[in-house]
């Protein structure tokens, strides 16, 4: 798919999350933001999913760890064909299948349950072992946020991946310098990221992480470093197309009002014009 047209689908994407999170009362709209076009490169370009297949044992795996930005996975598998568009409408509702967090037994195409933070690499890299041990082709990506990375099982997780020699995950860290409550920088600050990762073995890349054309490049089996995870340090911008909520750390959780809600919505339709 060409980098235009996945911008296209970004931009619907982010509009539908916009929309769910008002109508909701809730949702992690300024990290859902950041993550939007990873997920939509990932899922219409990278991966090998089949949404008429989501058990297939041959398909790619990816763990959204970051799981509080839930919705915009939802949104992203209705776009790709795993659920029902109009089961966005249901997010947060009582018996809802779609909850705040990814629930694997839910929701075909989640691979596992995330939330608490911290969890999801060390999964990913049991699921790189295990293709490797099976000697099956799939690959495994996983999206950290950047706050998520001050946990310690992520730093245990990234020191066996390179022993194991697991070129064959890919960590993603959606670097919209902000967490709950705080900047990175002023809480326990992590950067610069990549010479960390560097020193413990892994091939690592920088880019914008809202650039199609260098997300595609640097997500592809020909960037892969045989004999090394790679990681790439995607950089970000919180609440990236709707203006209040650009790099603004109280949008971490929270709602637009309506004036809000329809001045997000007319920038965001305007940007796919």
């Amino acid at each position: 798919m060409e980098p235009n047209d996945l911008r296209q689908i970004a931009n619907r994407i982010r509009r539908r999350d916009l929309q769910a999170v008002f109508e909701a009362g809730a949702g992690h709209i300024g990290g859902e933001m950041s993550v939007t076009d990873l997920l939509t490169a990932l899922y219409f370009h990278v991966l090998n999913v089949n949404p008429d297949k989501p058990l297939d044992p041959d398909r790619d795996r990816l763990i959204l760890s970051k799981g509080h930005a839930a919705l915009a996975l939802y949104v992203t598998l209705a776009e790709k064909g795993f659920i029902p568009k109009a089961e966005i409408s249901t997010f947060l509702q009582p018996h809802a299948r779609l909850n705040g967090h990814p629930n694997r037994t839910k929701v075909p195409g989640v691979e596992t349950n995330t939330g608490p933070l911290g969890h999801g690499l060390p999964v990913a890299v049991g699921m790189a072992q295990a293709a490797k041990l099976n000697r099956a082709g799939w690959r495994t990506f996983v999206i950290t946020g950047d706050g998520e990375m001050q946990e310690g099982s992520n730093w245990e997780a990234i020191m066996a991946a390179a022993q194991f020699r697991l070129d064959n995950l890919t960590l993603i860290i959606d670097h919209n310098r902000l967490q709950q409550g705080a900047r990175l920088a002023d809480t326990n600050n992590l950067m610069p990221l990549a010479p960390k990762l560097a020193a413990f073995g892994w091939a690592v890349e920088e880019i914008d992480g809202h650039d199609m054309v260098q997300i595609c490049k640097a997500l592809a089996p020909e960037a892969v470093t045989p004999g090394r995870p790679r990681c790439v340090v995607a950089h970000t911008n919180k609440g990236r197309g709707i203006s209040f909520m650009q790099d603004n750390v109280a949008w971490h959780h929270k709602v637009p009002d309506e004036t809000q809600y329809r001045q997000a919505l007319a920038e965001l339709e305007e940007a796919a014009v």
